[in-house]
């Protein structure tokens, strides 16, 4: 391989690469960023919030920041009635890890009436959840809640789904690995368009669930 064109597959490409990879990340920012909103006193009024899973605990035990801070979201768009039901999305794996049984626990725990809870067991990942939001839980309206980084991608997402969703931004935790989580986010992005483009379907659909008080 002469030297010019190692120089190009060695240096230049990749760095082109990475160069679009952020140009993308800026992208999705952009596309949201007049429907986030950081104050329960300015975001709309919808029926549903749809509340993006993660785990209780990290390691050795301790709460996790991001799982804290989105219950909290959660509950102050609740108890301001922005809010009427929340639909959990998560992973429920397997019988020792269920995000959205977890999540229904605490929210019941701090107010919010169990039949104004839905479960969503196959929000695997960001874009099953919102698929499955419009498709299973004929949602289009809705408000998503996650940190902000996250709910970028997840309003990205829906907007392209053509739905009409908004966000409201959870606090982000003070822990050691965000920076790893903004890193993370940039692939994510990227996966999120490529799915996007060849209309990925989730790993599940199923039967169709109206929200309604039961």
């Amino acid at each position: 391989m002469k030297k010019r064109h190692r120089y190009f597959v060695f240096f230049v490409l990749p760095l082109a690469l990475i160069l679009l990879a952020v140009l993308h990340y800026f992208y999705v920012d952009g596309y949201s960023k007049n429907t986030v909103y950081r104050s329960v006193d300015r975001i709309p009024y919808r029926k549903v919030g749809l509340l993006l899973g993660t785990s209780k605990y990290v390691s050795k035990g301790k709460i996790n920041g991001y799982y804290r801070q989105r219950l909290k979201a959660t509950m102050e768009l609740y108890r301001a009635g922005k809010i009427d039901y929340v639909l959990i999305s998560g992973d429920n794996s397997s019988k020792y890890y269920n995000e959205p049984v977890t999540m229904k626990k605490d929210l019941v725990q701090s107010g919010i009436p169990a039949n104004k809870i839905f479960l969503d067991y196959a929000g695997f990942r960001t874009y099953d959840s919102m698929y499955r939001a419009r498709e299973i839980f004929g949602l289009d309206s809705l408000t998503v809640i996650s940190q902000d980084f996250h709910l970028r991608r997840a309003i990205y997402i829906g907007k392209k789904l053509g739905m009409n969703p908004v966000g409201y931004v959870a606090s982000m935790p003070n822990v050691p690995s965000a920076f790893r989580m903004y890193i993370r986010e940039v692939f994510a992005r990227l996966k999120a368009t490529y799915d996007i483009w060849i209309n990925n379907k989730p790993k599940f659909l199923g039967e169709k669930i109206t929200i309604v008080d039961e």
